[in-house]
């Protein structure tokens, strides 16, 4: 049963408790901006042109289901994190409530989000700042422009933007830059900015005979799109990682998580309306900026461009918060013993985990140089997918195993909505890619691979009494 073996949850709760120093300061409205600067990047930016080609104008209803499925599991996420608010988000709730395995598999798959996502991001990132660039008549080598293969017909071998920006930020993130309220706010207001302008004047471009046939490919179409939306909702759980500094968690946690995966949900239905209704979807194939690209073919070059600089901007942020978090799993990991000590060692100048912050960033930057986007959203999605159904089964877990326990909030319809979050994540992912299940599967065996050759013996929990 050592495989089970679970941290106590009391012990959390006081260890917390003496060490929490963190000022409660946020409110709904704080979190929703947080969550809306977290959600917001290469999903609605890039990833708007392959689910086009993929659903047809019904990309809209891809959208309405991912954001459902996220739903559904973001109701289960805010009851743990206002619940047990310490230090590694669905892994350290995982260790508490479904065991030590169960939890070494959720932090490896959220190392697979997190870094993949700031991979992909990335990429993202490459292809709008190509696209303001070629404004001013600069151009890349082709070479350099993309992964290899990304590009049918183009020679490409590496995609040198994408791996600059993950250099730029790796560096940022190890000397200790961290993000200030403040300049999220001003990140999220660029980044809805941009996306109000693109409907507001892309309305006025719409031809509706682009959306028909509305599901040219049918539901198969549809939910393989929604499968690979899920992408461009994930970010929420930066929301419940603010447990400790939210002022009320019963109340301003839940209306901020799905305060903002509605706000983002309207604005990004409204845009793949537009964006399919200015451009035939056949046309997005191939397509590295494809809301910018609608605006190009409307003849609206100023908002092109305005799109292309705010989508530039905002995506930085989005890559900050996704590095930064897979910098910091592997550092609770570490420091419970699953992983080697050093990726927990704080650097004695920055005060971070410096050695990490660099390994993963190279790491996952030649990820990003070296991979086509759509493979990485699939690979991020199938993770993600498969975390948030475990955290959906851990509420219910942690509901019969501790139902006294002090809850913030608590996740209604119960076990309804638990089991419909597992059952939404089980069905996308069945709408993924069978070599992206390969992909995963690898990653899993080489995961468990490491757990019983390493972390198993090195575990904290293995040298000290159980229920620690």
């Amino acid at each position: 049963m050592s495989l089970f073996r679970k941290k106590n949850v009391e012990h959390m709760l006081q260890a917390s408790a003496k060490g929490a120093g963190l000022k409660k300061a946020l409110g709904a409205l704080d979190l929703t901006f947080l969550g809306i600067g977290a959600i917001i990047g290469t999903g609605i930016f890039v990833l708007t042109g392959t689910g086009a080609v993929q659903a047809g104008p019904a990309l809209m209803v891809s959208f309405l289901i991912a954001a459902v499925a996220c739903c559904f599991a973001a109701l289960s996420y805010a009851e743990f994190a206002s619940t047990i608010p310490v230090a590694g988000s669905i892994y350290t709730y995982s260790y508490a409530t479904l065991g030590e395995v169960i939890a070494w598999i959720i932090g490896w798959d959220l190392m697979l989000e997190y870094g993949l996502a700031s991979s992909a991001v990335s990429v993202g990132w490459s292809g709008y700042l190509q696209s303001l660039l070629s404004g001013f008549g600069v151009t890349l080598p082709a070479a350099l422009t993309a992964a290899p293969g990304a590009l049918p017909g183009v020679h490409t071998l590496f995609n040198l933007p994408a791996f600059l920006v993950m250099m730029g930020i790796t560096a940022l993130l190890s000397i200790g830059v961290r993000e200030s309220t403040r300049i999220n706010n001003i990140m999220v207001a660029i980044k809805v900015t941009v996306v109000l302008l693109v409907i507001a004047v892309g309305a006025f471009h719409v031809t509706p005979a682009n959306w028909h046939p509305f599901m040219p490919h049918g539901w198969n179409g549809v939910f393989g799109a929604a499968a690979v939306m899920f992408f461009a909702f994930i970010g929420f759980d930066a929301v419940s990682s603010a447990a400790e500094e939210v002022k009320s968690p019963k109340r301003d946690l839940p209306v901020g998580i799905i305060a903002s995966l509605a706000v983002c949900a309207v604005l990004y239905v409204s845009v793949a309306a537009v964006v399919t209704g200015i451009v035939p979807w056949q046309q997005f194939a191939n397509i590295g900026h494809p809301v910018s690209y609608a605006l190009q073919v409307a003849g609206e070059k100023w908002v092109a461009g305005f799109i292309d600089l705010g989508a530039v901007l905002g995506m930085l942020t989005v890559i900050l918060v996704m590095s930064y978090g897979q910098t910091r799993i592997i550092f609770a990991m570490s420091r419970d013993g699953l992983l080697p000590a050093k990726l927990s060692k704080v650097h004695p100048r920055f005060a971070t985990p410096f050695f990490t912050t660099w390994l993963v960033g190279i790491f996952f930057g030649l990820i990003g140089a070296l991979v086509p986007l759509n493979v990485l959203a699939e690979l991020i999605n199938i993770g993600t997918l498969a975390a948030f159904s475990m955290v959906s089964v851990a509420v219910l877990v942690l509901r019969k195993t501790h139902p006294n326990l002090p809850r913030a909030f608590r996740c209604p319809g119960v076990p309804v909505v638990p089991v419909l979050a597992v059952a939404s994540c089980l069905f996308l992912m069945l709408n993924l890619a069978w070599l992206t299940w390969v992909a995963f599967m690898v990653w899993l065996v080489i995961g468990l691979a490491i757990y019983f050759l390493y972390s198993r013996r090195h575990a904290h929990l293995a040298r000290a009494p159980q229920d620690r």
